[in-house]
């Protein structure tokens, strides 16, 4: 399956509107045939003028290549370095070794420690997540970094137990008391809240339920959350908001939530629906255009506190 991956930034105010789009960007995957070299993607990057990338690892050349440019990096600790950099020595060896020596030449804005980890099939790699999390910010507090890079972790929509309407959002009853922890980190330290949110799979799984229109930002009628009453005209802001019910019943209201990876598969199995070129680029092209759009930026509503019910 192809996918084309956006990478943005919504900013919320107190009162739960979006009042902006700080970044787009995108997903710098480096697992393929005939890719581009990073110098070709930094023009890529500057020709759409693109200021936010992530890419999965610490790849050298990347960061050297991306250094004095306007893109800011994430970069990511992988899933196996985990317990590892757990140790808060071995996290000051991966930053001083992986970070200090690019930085601040190379913009470095984010490490994602892992990829997914709440719902990875190495179950065993959830218990180090937190204190992993911990020692990299330490590492980073250490080395006089941490005002300028922020530390957190991609999740999968799929860590969530319920999802619609979006006021019902909760996350699944086994990761709760690890999401606990990992919240707390996050409002502690400031860092945002990411997702890796694709409404292509549930349209997939319920293509007689959701209208096509309404996962590909169409126009649509949209649904109404009977709770709070908001009016949803597409399906990556119900997830969004979601999101934010499930942290609001943990009690952490208010973190902000970005989307890390989003997009729409361009080709794949038979029985992969609708995953077309066609519409691929109906999503990336709508997408960018809702986020682009500074009227629809202030008038679409996303309420970062829900009641407790």
């Amino acid at each position: 399956m192809i996918h084309v991956f956006l990478l943005f930034s919504l900013c919320f105010s107190d009162y739960g509107f979006i009042e902006g789009v700080s970044s787009t960007g995108i997903n710098y995957g480096q697992v393929g045939d005939n890719l581009p070299p990073p110098d070709k993607v930094l023009d890529l990057l500057s020709s759409l003028k693109l200021t936010k990338a992530r890419i999965y690892d610490t790849n050298p050349q990347i960061l050297t290549t991306f250094a004095n440019s306007n893109v800011g990096l994430i970069v990511t600790v992988e899933n196996q370095m985990l317990p590892v950099v757990v140790d808060p020595q071995q996290a000051l060896e991966w930053v001083s070794t992986h970070i200090k020596p690019y930085f601040p030449l190379t913009k470095i804005t984010g490490i994602a420690v892992g990829n997914e980890i709440f719902t990875d099939d190495d179950t065993s790699l959830l218990g180090y997540l937190v204190p992993a999390t911990v020692s990299i910010h330490g590492a980073l507090v250490q080395l006089g970094l941490d005002k300028y890079i922020q530390v957190s972790t991609p999740n999968s929509l799929a860590v969530l137990e319920e999802s619609y309407p979006p006021s019902a959002g909760s996350f699944k009853g086994e990761v709760s008391s690890v999401m606990s922890q990992f919240l707390h980190f996050l409002s502690s330290t400031g860092s945002p809240f990411w997702i890796n949110a694709y409404p292509y799979f549930a349209y997939k799984d319920s293509p007689n339920k959701i209208s096509l229109d309404y996962a590909l930002f169409n126009k649509n009628p949209g649904m109404v959350d009977p709770y709070t009453k908001l009016h949803y005209d597409n399906m990556l802001y119900a997830m969004v908001d979601a999101v934010v019910a499930a942290m609001s019943r943990l009690g952490y209201g208010g973190i902000e939530v970005r989307v890390s990876e989003t997009g729409w598969p361009s080709k794949g199995d038979p029985n992969e629906v609708e995953a077309t070129v066609q519409n691929a680029a109906a999503y990336n092209r709508n997408l960018l255009r809702r986020q682009m759009s500074t009227n629809d930026v202030v008038l679409e509503r996303v309420f970062c506190n829900y009641p407790q019910r």
